[in-house]
Formats: C-alpha cells, structure tokens, sequence
C-alpha cells in the first residue's frame, strides 16, 4: 500500500510532505479542508489523537509531527536528516530538533489561544506570552545570525521541524518577525529548497505563503 500522508490545510502537518520531499520519499498525499476552522470529522477519525499529523503506512497509523519524522527517516531513507551521536552536531541537533516543537510551537501556542479568547493586551496571560515568545525569538535570531542551520552547516529534521512555526503557523497567531534578520534570513533559505516549494504546492496550493516580517491577519 505504501505510505500515505493526511494532510490537514494550513497545518502543522505540512512537516511531513515538506520531510518526504527532502527525502525522496514516495507517498500518496491526502488533502483535507477545514470545516470551517477545526480538522472536519474525517480527519479526525483517522487516529484518536485527532490532530495533525496523521500517517499510514500498512497497518500502522502513527500520529505526532517528531513520531511521524522519525518513523519516515528511520524506516524508509537510513535515518537521513537526522544527526547521529557521532557527529560532532548531534547536541545541537537534538537541542534544536526537541526545542522547535517542545518550546518554540507551545509558545506560539498561547499567543493563539490568547488571541482567541480575546484576551485584553494588558492581561497578565498575555504579557507573559508575549515576553517568553520575545525570548525564544531573540535565542533562535542569535543561532540563525551565526548558523547556517540549526545543526551548524548541515540541514536537518530540526529545520523540517521548525519552518511551520515560523510561516504557516503566523495565520493562527500572527506575530511579527521584524528586527529578527537572522531568522529572516533563514526563512529565505529554506524556502528557496526545491523539496519546500513542491511540498506546499503540493500540501496548500491556493495558500499564500508567509515568508516576509510581518505577518498576515489571522484567520481565527
């Protein structure tokens, strides 16, 4: 049967298209629309986590964008993209790779959620997410200023990781990227990949993508 990818629109599961591309990976690519906002029902009958990602690959049905990563690199292409112990990149590797989506994606989280509940600028809530999003910004605009990659100078599961939170992710919570040249930077490089520009026409192809400082009005 191969594998195949549920990709829920203008989600964090455009990791796994973006991860197959760089990959080579072959897989079939199943797209859902929103209904109106939420993953409609199908999608979320898919797993019981109900949320992107979801994978199938025979009888195996694999939720979580890091499972969802690692299953594909270590079954299907040797562990690629991800950094051995050996190589003298793996602690920054296994920081960045863990960070992205254990740090990074919760804290723009809550700035979503506050968005959402319609929470007073002055709220303490709010404040406090503002501050620790400032804080992770201003850690990953100090890596990106003086590397390549997350990992140093090769590219990684890390930055297959990352790329959501700082793009697609803007139209749940927008937030701006101004003063941040360094990440700036590293959005350009990544998106100029060739397996990054098949992926999302692939993934959201009437989606403009937010590649820019400044972020589009959010759409919840």
């Amino acid at each position: 049967m191969g594998l195949t990818v549920h990709h829920l629109g203008v989600s964090q599961s455009e990791r796994i298209p973006f991860l197959c591309e760089e990959l080579g990976v072959e897989y079939t690519l199943k797209l859902y629309k929103r209904a109106p906002t939420l993953a409609p029902d199908e999608y979320k009958a898919l797993h019981p986590q109900g949320t992107a990602p979801v994978i199938q690959d025979g009888n195996v049905t694999l939720a979580e964008s890091g499972a969802c990563m690692e299953y594909i690199s270590r079954k299907f292409a040797n562990g690629k993209l991800f950094v051995e112990p050996s190589d003298p990149a793996y602690a920054d590797f296994i920081y960045w790779w863990h960070w992205a989506n254990g740090t990074f994606q919760p804290t723009v989280g809550r700035v979503m959620m506050a968005r959402a509940a319609d929470m007073a600028d002055d709220h303490w809530l709010v404040a406090l997410g503002q501050s620790r999003l400032e804080a992770a910004l201003g850690e990953l605009n100090k890596r990106l200023g003086s590397h390549k990659w997350l990992a140093g100078e090769q590219f990684s599961a890390a930055d297959v990781m990352l790329m959501f939170s700082l793009t697609t992710m803007r139209y749940w919570a927008p937030y701006s990227l101004d003063g941040y040249p360094g990440i700036l930077g590293y959005i350009e490089r990544v998106s100029r990949r060739e397996a990054y520009q098949r992926a999302m026409k692939k993934s959201d192809p009437d989606m403009e993508l937010v590649l820019g400082a400044e972020a589009p009005a959010s759409i919840v």
